[in-house]
């Protein structure tokens, strides 16, 4: 296999980001350090966030865009990218039998963001994404008799196609589940991270910066008294509950839900959903002060996922939600209210994301590890980073290939 050279410049630091939605991943990676020179998106709403905040973006569907188009923007040529970033939206993945593969027109955008890789050969990417990628299934769709007859096809998972694909590009790859409280982040939220490297680089999953018990309050957990409490009685823009709802959830104390309304009325409030099955925690859920916030939906008025302010009778306001996944108080969200809503609960959190940009510059820099011959006394620190690579709450296990 011939290895391409490709220009070396160690400081070079040059990003671009697919799927960018509201920029919560591009601003942490320019925290930490990177140079984000273009984004792009098709929703209208979150090109206009992205203009009005002073980024460039190609606006339009991936699937149309060319990838010398992002090159000849960034007057870059093949190679030169420090990194191409993104979360493909996780769309029903379909593959045609054995022919057509993850090349199926029907199948996902990840084939996209994997063409842009392939043509671009940025020296690493990020692909991030909801935690269910790693056990979704292909789905098998026949194209004739005779695929009808063998439904029992072996197809794996959306994960081993991605992965397959970029072995095939010659990227080493590490892979796993983050959770962004872990990361400074006010807000459990789990997301799939997959990081590349084009060089056979020693590249890593962020080490946890943030934990639920620490001696030193700036490591500990992040909660909603932390960064919305000064927002309580001048909150902003908000959509209101229905007066239905919002006369069942006046019952409901800080930290409850359903479950804490008087017996007599919790089948008149719950309706339909009563009888389901599931834990149905979303339903007429109040949030607490002294915790992180729970993953941000992208409407917090929902029946099945209410984000009820701690004290007030309202859902959490859009600059709450903002606060909540970090972005700055000067950034502008563009659109309706429920666009602005639903920009920000799909955004990749700020403080996860500065994790990731570090991660990477480190493995670039070559600095992220003390090389020692042996630790001295007792065996504790082969314990702690056994830990962390397992992961536990933590990251995961951190999956290299």
């Amino acid at each position: 296999m011939n290895i391409l050279r490709y220009k070396d410049n160690v400081q070079n630091r040059d990003a671009i980001s697919l799927f960018s939605g509201a920029m919560g991943l591009d601003i942490g990676l320019e925290k930490a350090g990177l140079n984000v020179v273009v984004g792009q998106d098709f929703d209208l709403s979150c090109v206009a966030t992205m203009r009005e905040n002073g980024h460039n973006v190609i606006e339009g569907d991936i699937r149309g865009i060319q990838p010398q188009q992002l090159l000849d923007f960034t007057r870059l040529s093949p190679g030169e990218p420090f990194l191409i970033c993104g979360g493909p939206p996780c769309q029903p993945f379909s593959t045609a039998g054995k022919r057509l593969g993850i090349n199926d027109p029907r199948g996902s955008l990840f084939m996209d963001f994997i063409r842009m890789i392939d043509y671009i050969r940025p020296r690493f990417f990020i692909m991030e994404n909801v935690k269910g990628i790693m056990s979704a299934p292909l789905k098998h769709v026949p194209l004739s008799e005779r695929d009808k007859e063998d439904p029992e096809q072996k197809l794996g998972t959306v994960l081993d196609v991605i992965l397959s694909e970029f072995r095939k590009l010659g990227y080493k790859t590490v892979y796993g589940l983050l959770d962004a409280v872990n990361y400074g982040v006010p807000q459990f939220r789990e997301r799939f991270v997959l990081i590349g490297s084009r060089d056979n680089e020693d590249i890593f999953l962020p080490i946890p910066t943030h934990f639920q018990m620490h001696q030193d309050s700036s490591y500990r957990w992040q909660t909603l008294n932390d960064i919305i409490k000064d927002l309580e009685y001048d909150c902003g823009e908000y959509t209101p509950f229905s007066n239905d709802r919002l006369e069942f959830l006046k019952l409901v104390p800080e930290g409850g839900n359903w479950r804490s309304l008087p017996p007599e009325l919790i089948k008149q409030a719950m309706g339909g959903a009563y009888e389901s099955g599931g834990g149905k925690v979303g339903f007429y859920r109040r949030l607490s002060f002294n915790q992180p916030s729970p993953t941000l939906v992208t409407s917090p008025v929902q029946k099945a996922t209410m984000m009820c302010h701690p004290t007030q009778n309202r859902p959490l306001s859009v600059q709450e939600y903002a606060r909540i996944q970090q972005f700055p108080d000067e950034w502008k969200f563009m659109g309706t209210t429920a666009a602005k809503y639903k920009q920000i609960g799909n955004a990749v959190p700020v403080g996860l994301a500065v994790a990731l940009g570090k991660a990477i510059i480190a493995a670039a820099d070559h600095n992220a590890a003390i090389q020692t011959k042996r630790f001295r006394g007792t065996n504790i620190h082969s314990r702690i980073k056994y830990a962390i690579e397992l992961g536990g709450d933590c990251i995961g296990k951190q999956n290299i290939q």
